[in-house]
Formats: C-alpha cells, structure tokens, sequence
C-alpha cells in the first residue's frame, strides 16, 4: 500500500480542480503502460532483473571449458510504465511557474522491483529570456533534444552519460543560442568507492558537480538543425579516513566533455554525439577511477587517477507517423588512467564499471509501429565488449582482448494516455 501514495498523491488534484480554463492551477496527467519481452543469446551485465541491458557478460570457463556465461536469457517485463504530472500555477515573482512530477515501478534496487520510483520532480520559473529550474532531472550531459530514439530502456547506455540528478539550473537565452550552468548533487546514479555505490563521496566534498552548456537551435518549415557542446566537472572523497583510522583527505576530480549535433528533414532524423568521461560510472558508462600510488604507508594514504572513457554514437531514423524504422551505432573505448597503477597481488585497485573492457560497440536496428495510442517495437541489439586483463604498473588499459558478443531480440507494446 506504501508503495501508491505517489500515483494516488497525482491523482488528488483530478478530483479536486476542474478543467475550467479560468484557473490558475491545474495538473494534467500522461504517461503509457509499456511491456518488454525480450531475449538474449548469453547472460548480460545489467541493472534490474537484466532489464537495462548494459553489454555481454565475460567468459566464465568451468574445469571442461565450458563458458557458464554462455546461457541464453528470456523475461517479460513491465516495469517501465510511467506515470507523470504536469502542474501549471499563478505567476510568481514576475515568471511563469510550472512544475512536474514523474515515477515507474523500475524500483530503487533489484529486491525493490516493481516498486514505484521518482525518476523527475521540478519546478520552473520562466521569465522572458531566463529560465531556474529547481529539483530532480536529467544530467546535462544528456540532452533531451538529442539522444537515441531506441526501443530498449537503456536509450543507448552506456555509450552516452545516463543519469538524472537532483540539481540547480540556470537557462539563458539569446535567439537561436542559448546557455545553461547546472550545479549537481547525487541520488539513484552514485559515484563507486571504497564502500560501493555512495552518494557520501560527492556530498563530503562540499561542493556540487558543475556543468555549462552551450546551443544553437534552429527550424523552419519542417527542417531543423541543433548543435552544441557540454562540459563539466566533479570531485569525490573516497573516504574520510584510513584502515590504519587516520583522516583521510586525498580527492579524486574528473572532467566530461561531449559535442552533439541532430538534423530533422521532413522524413528522416539524424542525430549524433560524441563524449569524453573520466570517472563515468554514475553516467552508466564504463570507467571510475584507480589506485595510483600509496604515499604513505605507515598511514595508508594514496592517491587516485581517474579513470577514462571515450564514446561515439549515431542515431538514424524515419519520421513517418505510423510506421518508422531506425538504426542506432555505438562505439565506446577504455582511454586508461593518467598514470601506472599501484595494486595488490599484481590486481590494481579499481572502482569503476568495466575496467577489464578494452572497447565496445553495438549495431541495433528497430522498427516502430503506431496505430493510435497503441505502438509495437522489435528491435535487435548486436553489442561487443572485448574483455581483457589489467596489471600493475600499467595506465588501466586491458591486454590480450577476448571480444565477446551478445543478441537481444527485444518486443516492446505500449499504450499511452
């Protein structure tokens, strides 16, 4: 019962503000009830009973030889559907005012699914040329006009920063250009460290990850054009003292960079991307950061490298009302640390997602059929992770690759409201 507050919270105001157009406060409700069903050729790195596909699992050989990783996976799931809440109010402080509010039943953790999460909680305040937004949404480095239209819920992670952040923005405009400066905390995406995923390594920093971005936008008669790039920073306290229990103050600081640019023409899209992470694990990219060297060993202090990660994707697809097809390509590689790494038993110390992948890449076609409110999606999800091994005294770039290889046929039924 706990877990329906929130749908039923949205619900309230339907009952208690009529559709008249004389007021001032209202909230319109919309989302879909969406069902995967899907199929994998071997076991996956995934997020929620396999559901947000990440890339193909390693070999894992028994005492015969035998790759107990090569095992085909099947499911249904329908935990992607999304309620949400737009809100309307009275001007303040001389700007318009909106808000809204979204959750799934994706949950907050595997034991968790099914249960129903916030994914986007905001308000806005907008006056002519400036805009402050103030609550949960998406990170910066993903842009919600430019980024894949792909079926699977991963939206192309992890060749692209997927994360939503509690956070503070300014927007301004200028035209056909604008400008945006973003201050962020952590939440469901957390940082990796000596504890496992943690919101405490940003917050014991007291200082939020930073981001500026810079856009053109243009569109006139059906065709379109959108341009820009992004960049940021952070910074992480891996831990506030040592196995030996002295103060430990020694930071990790990471930058992201990416450029994008989208063409719309009458009947086909074609949007593309590039980024650089370092330490991308709360993107849902592979990296992090390492060990690099223990300073001193009486007190156990050392010292960290981040981590790099290189990214590229492009996403094609028709604009046909009832019938699309579309094509998205990935390509994403491990750029290594800034320095050798110290380990233990030859085995650095890593705390990032994917440190034993050299590179990656995935081909996934799709096609999308829509009558009315009713949509039906197959798509095929090709990705290849080349595995390999990392030892001291090297930049955190695997050697001797094994590129192994996954298929998800995936069928995707919708219905919005």
């Amino acid at each position: 019962m706990k877990k329906l507050w929130l749908p039923l919270l949205l619900l309230l105001p339907q009952f208690l503000f009529s559709q008249q157009e004389d007021k001032k406060f209202g909230i319109t409700l919309n989302g879909y009830v969406k069902t995967d069903i899907y199929w994998d050729t071997r076991q996956t790195v995934s997020i929620r009973d396999e559901h947000f596909y990440l890339y193909p699992a390693n070999e894992s050989l028994d005492k015969d030889g035998n790759d107990l990783n090569a095992v085909p996976n099947f499911n249904i799931l329908s935990i992607q559907t999304r309620l949400r809440g737009d809100i309307t109010g009275p001007d303040a402080l001389g700007a318009k005012t909106s808000g809204a509010i979204e959750g799934e039943f994706f949950g907050h953790s595997d034991p968790d699914i099914n249960g129903f999460r916030l994914r986007h909680a905001y308000v806005k305040l907008n006056w002519t040329k400036t805009e402050l937004m103030v609550g949960q949404f998406w990170h910066p480095m993903f842009n919600t006009s430019c980024y894949p239209d792909v079926v699977n819920f991963n939206t192309g992670a992890p060749f692209l920063p997927f994360t939503r952040n509690p956070q503070i923005r300014v927007t301004q405009n200028f035209g056909k250009f604008k400008a945006y400066f973003t201050a962020l905390s952590q939440l469901d995406f957390k940082s990796n460290g000596p504890a496992g995923p943690n919101t405490k390594y940003i917050r014991n920093t007291a200082m939020p990850a930073l981001n500026l971005n810079l856009e053109y936008a243009t569109k006139r008669d059906g065709f379109g054009f959108l341009a820009g790039v992004a960049g940021g920073y952070k910074q992480l306290l891996p831990r506030m003292k040592t196995d030996s229990n002295y103060q430990a103050t020694q930071k990790v600081g990471s930058f992201c960079a990416q450029v994008f640019a989208k063409v719309v023409i009458p009947k086909l899209t074609i949007a593309v991307a590039g980024n650089y992470a370092q330490d991308a694990y709360d993107f849902t990219m592979i990296g992090g950061y390492a060990v690099s060297s223990v300073t001193d060993t009486l007190h156990n202090f050392v010292e960290y490298s981040p981590v790099g990660t290189m990214s590229v994707w492009a996403d094609i697809h028709t604009n046909g009302a009832r019938l699309q097809g579309g094509l998205f390509l990935g390509y994403s590689k491990n750029l290594g640390a800034n320095e050798d790494l110290y380990g233990v038993n030859n085995k650095p110390v890593f705390y990032s997602r994917g440190s034993d992948i050299a590179y990656m890449y995935r081909i996934s076609p799709r096609l999308i059929y829509n009558v009315g409110k009713f949509r039906i999606a197959p798509e095929i999800d090709y990705t290849v992770a080349a595995y390999g091994k990392v030892t001291n005294g090297t930049e955190a770039i695997p050697a001797d690759l094994n590129p192994v290889g996954n298929f998800r046929i995936l069928l995707g039924v919708y219905y919005f409201f």
